[in-house]
């Protein structure tokens, strides 16, 4: 599933918005797209996207979305760990309901990171919709 993620020059203001399109609504460069968990499963199906689970690792060894990469956003080494990731990556972001995973796209954000998907209402929902974990 594509995303409508928008490139612009340096010529073109940053608050410009690509058009709506049928894989979903506009989105400013930069902007962390907020998302329900069924959106997020069909992004999450796109094996090219990856999911980072940025709940602590006892949370993450409790159960975690399949194919999940846990970075603890409370870490002391989180911002040197994301650092190192693929910048032009499509990042499914998530915590346990929406606060740290908040926090971890506003630190990616302003690492340069422009693909971000925060599932929103957090993994709490994700299993409370009886979608798939892994343990």
């Amino acid at each position: 599933m594509a995303l409508p993620w928008m490139e612009t020059s340096a010529a073109e203001p940053a608050t410009n918005v690509q058009p709506a399109t049928p894989a979903g609504p506009a989105v400013k460069r930069g902007v962390v797209r907020k998302v329900d968990v069924d959106e997020f499963e069909k992004l999450w199906q796109d094996k090219k996207n990856v999911v980072l689970d940025v709940r602590t690792k006892k949370e993450f060894d409790a159960g975690h979305i399949p194919g999940a990469r846990n970075l603890d956003v409370n870490a002391p080494d989180f911002e040197q760990k994301i650092s190192a990731l693929d910048k032009t990556t499509v990042y499914l972001v998530h915590c346990a309901a929406g606060a740290r995973s908040a926090r971890a796209c506003d630190k990616m954000s302003g690492l340069g990171f422009k693909r971000l998907v925060d599932l929103a209402p957090g993994f709490k929902a994700w299993e409370k919709a009886g979608r798939k974990v892994e343990k």
